[in-house]
C-alpha cells in the first residue's frame, strides 16, 4: 500500500506497522553546506555540532522504533480484549456527540430550531383552518 492511502487511524489494527519507506527515513542532513568560516563557527565547534546532530538523529530513529513497537503491542492488547476499530469509533462519536450537546452553540441552535418549529407548526395549523373554512364556505 502506498503511504498516501495508508490507514492512519489510531484504532487501526495496522497502526503499528510502518511501510518500508517510513522505517528507514533519515532525518534531514546537510549534504553540502556553508564552510565554518561562513557560519562563524570554528572547526571544533562545527565538529561538536555534527556529533550532536548525529546523536539526535540516532535518538529519533530509536524513538520511532519504540513507538512502532508500542503501537503494535497496543493493537495486540486491543485485539485480545475484543476492542475493534469500530468500537473505538463508536466511543469517539459518542464522546464527541456529548461534547456537542453540552456546547452553548448547540443549545442556542436547538432553542432557535425549536422556536422555528413551533412557529411553523402554528402557521400551518392556521393555514389549515383557513383552508377548511374556505372549503366549508364553498359547499
Amino acid at each position: 500500500m502506498d503511504s498516501v492511502g495508508q490507514d492512519i487511524s489510531l484504532n487501526s489494527p495496522n497502526k503499528g506497522s510502518l511501510p518500508d519507506a517510513m522505517t528507514d527515513v533519515a532525518v534531514d542532513t546537510v549534504v553540502a553546506g556553508p564552510t565554518p568560516a561562513a557560519t562563524g563557527l570554528t572547526e571544533a565547534e562545527e565538529e561538536e555540532l555534527r556529533a550532536e546532530l548525529t546523536k539526535v538523529e540516532e535518538e529519533i530513529v530509536t524513538l520511532r522504533q519504540v513507538l512502532a513497537a508500542k503501537e503494535r503491542h497496543c493493537g495486540e492488547l486491543r485485539r485480545k480484549l475484543g476492542l475493534s476499530a469500530l468500537e473505538g469509533l463508536k466511543q469517539n462519536l459518542s464522546r464527541s456527540w456529548q461534547d456537542v450537546q453540552g456546547s452553548t452553540v448547540y443549545k442556542k441552535t436547538q432553542e432557535t430550531l425549536s422556536q422555528a418549529g413551533q412557529k411553523t407548526s402554528a402557521a400551518l395549523s392556521t393555514m389549515g383552518s383557513a383552508i377548511s373554512r374556505k372549503l366549508g364556505d364553498m359547499r
